[in-house]
């Protein structure tokens, strides 16, 4: 039977350094702002759309605010959020690959960098902030270990 404090020292001693942990949330808080960006710019542009495409764009550009939402849970939480990094980085990775596979569709390029930047980022933050973790046995908790 592995004693309490035998857990204890072996989640601390593999827990990521305090610059690493600052480092992964500050990566995380900024790309939630940055997609404030897009969301703001997606507002303005609903506008002039025609008819067949305001459902559409409003909706992409509500995802905006998820996802700088999931980012901002993150940078607050990133041993909390079961799932989040998984599912953030297999969407921006997609989108990422898909925009590299179209580079002659309108705005590709630009996806492409954006969507790449975010995955980076969001591939750092994984790294610095062991995002792994929230996988580990009482990561959520006493109780949240189901």
């Amino acid at each position: 039977m592995t004693a309490h404090t035998d857990v204890a020292a072996a989640t601390t001693a593999a827990a990521p350094t305090r610059w690493q942990d600052r480092t992964g949330r500050i990566l995380m808080a900024v790309t939630a702002a940055a997609t404030l960006v897009p969301f703001v710019e997606g507002v303005s542009r609903l506008g002039g759309l025609p008819e067949d495409l305001i459902l559409t764009e409003y909706w992409r550009t509500c995802a905006y605010i998820v996802f700088a939402g999931m980012w901002a849970m993150l940078a607050v939480a990133p041993r909390k959020q079961r799932g989040m990094w998984e599912l953030l980085l297999f969407h921006k990775i997609a989108v990422t690959i898909q925009a590299a596979f179209v580079l002659d569709a309108p705005h590709a390029v630009r996806t492409l960098i954006a969507d790449g930047f975010v995955s980076v980022t969001t591939i750092a933050a994984y790294v610095l902030c062991r995002g792994w973790y929230t996988w580990r046995r009482g990561a959520l908790g006493p109780n949240d270990n189901r």
